[in-house]
């Protein structure tokens, strides 16, 4: 689960600074020699049936391009055939760089972002199983402090309601995210908003909770009973 953890951070930090670097025009740019340029070819039917598709045979192209950056090689993979469009081998072009990876090629956006390939597909896969764990984490956390100097202690069932409510949260919003997403409109940082939003969710129903078992303490104190163990 760390792994993942930091696989998915890395990856979120990664594409945030990509796209906020081509927003603010900051990529590091240099001049660059095309000295590969691969097509791979991908075709097969548009669902159709059950699927709901319209059945149309559908042909994809995507490139890899290697180009030469002064001594270095750099490659990109999976760039679509509208970036790739007359690019040809040995053509000098204006690279736009982001921590030495090729972003931009003449001003194309050649970055391929959250794709569903390779680990990225994982992570999606798994986000909600990583966001539940980190929502518990905090909520963890924020219990062990509300504990401190015998205030309050929690027990793990208490803690399974507002934990329950910010995954659902959670969940919700990275549901609206999709839906943004298949109109053209997603962000870079996207992992952060479910999270967040799970994580705030789940904390206001614990300081609920804190506040409930607080008044069953002094109500049972003052009736002479032990105090409740929450």
């Amino acid at each position: 689960m760390a792994a993942l953890i930091l696989l998915l951070a890395l990856r979120t930090y990664e594409e945030t600074g990509v796209a906020h670097a081509r927003s603010y025009g900051t990529l590091h740019t240099a001049e660059a020699t095309i000295t590969k340029l691969t097509s791979h070819t991908t075709s097969g039917r548009d669902g159709g049936g059950q699927d709901g598709g319209s059945g149309d045979w559908i042909v994809t192209t995507k490139y890899t391009i290697e180009l030469r950056v002064g001594d270095e090689t750099k490659t990109v993979d999976g760039v679509p055939n509208d970036p790739a469009n007359n690019l040809q081998e040995g053509q000098r072009v204006e690279a736009g760089l982001w921590h030495g990876r090729v972003v931009e090629i003449d001003g194309r956006d050649v970055w391929p972002g959250w794709h569903p390939g390779g680990w990225d597909i994982t992570l999606v896969v798994l986000y909600p199983l990583i966001m539940g764990y980190l929502i518990a984490l905090a909520m963890t956390a924020a219990a062990y402090l509300a504990g401190l100097g015998g205030r309050v202690r929690w027990e793990r069932q208490h803690r399974l309601g507002p934990w329950g409510f910010g995954f659902v949260v959670g969940v919700a919003a990275a549901f609206v995210l999709i839906v943004c997403a298949a109109f053209g409109n997603s962000i870079a940082y996207w992992p952060a908003v479910p999270l967040g939003a799970g994580t705030a969710a789940a904390l206001v129903g614990l300081r609920g909770a804190f506040r409930r078992a607080r008044a069953t303490q002094v109500a049972d104190t003052s009736g002479g009973s032990a105090p409740a163990q929450v």
